[in-house]
């Protein structure tokens, strides 16, 4: 049953038609919702245009089609945007959409990393909403996107209060996962996936695959220690950090026991077992589309903050160095890294 609460944030605009923007925007469409996109890809855009933007993998298999911009072709205004950029580019496609968005409108945030303070920043903090996904998709070229495995999916307010829009976005969202949820405590999944983003990192420092190194016992503790040292960042910023997926945050923090470590470990390869998607967006990134991460948008600002706080953060910064090795060409995807990273940890 529609809703006056979600016809009103429709049209939908979905700035960045990359794998979280299309395969969310193109769910949506099939469930009747009216969406736009804007991507900076040309072939990508004629093809939404053209009624060819595929959905593929186990879970989902359709085609559909939408209204689709070059964002410096794009006109009017919208009251909800979801921006789907990498972190890195955020500042850049909020400076692009600020003046398409509604004096009462909101951006909301689908996207990897701690980005809604600087949308905030932009576009005002109230016309600022948070997002926490981790489902695993991939963009395969123009016009076609793998979906490769179901994650978790919250919206909420920075505020923590509960709002008419948050609740029309949530039965929205919904129509793309039925699992998605609401929440009070958006910075805690936020600083949880940062958490877990760090281990993603790490595995992207191989070829192998993500379950494969969470399952690599002698790489553990390293990948524990750089779990730990994220986490006590958002305990420094009195922030409650949230799990999901089989990641715990609370076994990293400082005095957690092994056990629950282990625990959270095994958890996690068994979620990415279940995913066609065997390796991150970072490991693509670097092995196959070879360009630059969202390292420092993502552990660069993690970092930043720990030590504002006057915290340590060696590993952190010890394998953002690693990433931009790989980036720039000086190190090949190797296990090698890791024991780089072992190594760190030792000093």
């Amino acid at each position: 049953m529609r809703h006056t609460a979600e016809d009103a944030l429709e049209p939908i605009l979905i700035w960045g038609a990359g794998a979280i923007g299309a395969t969310i925007g193109a769910s949506l469409v099939r469930a009747g919702h009216r969406i736009h996109f804007t991507d900076i890809v040309p072939e990508h855009v004629a093809a939404i245009n053209a009624g060819q933007l595929r959905i593929e993998g186990p879970l989902e298999n359709f085609t559909v089609g939408a209204p689709a911009w070059l964002a410096p072709q794009l006109q009017g205004r919208y009251r909800c945007i979801f921006l789907c950029t990498k972190a890195q580019d955020t500042e850049q496609a909020c400076r692009a959409l600020a003046t398409h968005l509604a004096a009462d409108g909101c951006v909301v945030s689908l996207q990897n990393g701690l980005n809604e303070s600087l949308i905030g920043r932009h576009v005002t903090v109230p016309r600022t909403v948070g997002a926490f996904i981790n489902f695993g998709a991939d963009y395969l070229g123009p016009g076609r996107i793998l979906y490769g495995g179901r994650g978790a999916v919250v919206v909420g307010e920075l505020d923590g209060r509960a709002s008419p829009r948050l609740e029309a976005l949530h039965r929205i969202l919904k129509d793309f996962d039925p699992a998605a949820i609401t929440t009070d405590n958006i910075d805690g999944y936020l600083w949880g996936k940062m958490g877990y983003g760090a281990l993603l990192f790490a595995t992207a420092l191989t070829d192998s695959s993500i379950a494969e190194v969470l399952e690599a016992t002698a790489y553990r503790p390293v990948l524990a220690a750089l779990a730990r040292e994220i986490t006590a960042v958002a305990v420094a910023k009195r922030i409650r950090a949230l799990g999901f997926n089989g990641y715990r945050p609370e076994a990293f923090a400082p005095g957690a026991a092994a056990q629950s470590m282990e625990v959270s470990f095994i958890a996690m390869a068994a979620h990415n077992r279940k995913s066609v998607k065997t390796h991150s967006g970072i490991w693509r990134d670097l092995a196959v589309r070879k360009r630059k991460t969202e390292v420092d948008a993502q552990l660069g600002l993690a970092a930043d903050a720990g030590e504002a706080l006057n915290l340590q953060m060696p590993l952190t910064r010890c394998l953002i160095s690693l990433i931009h090795d790989i980036e720039a060409g000086r190190r090949p995807l190797s296990w090698d890294n890791l024991d780089r990273l072992k190594d760190c940890h030792a000093d």
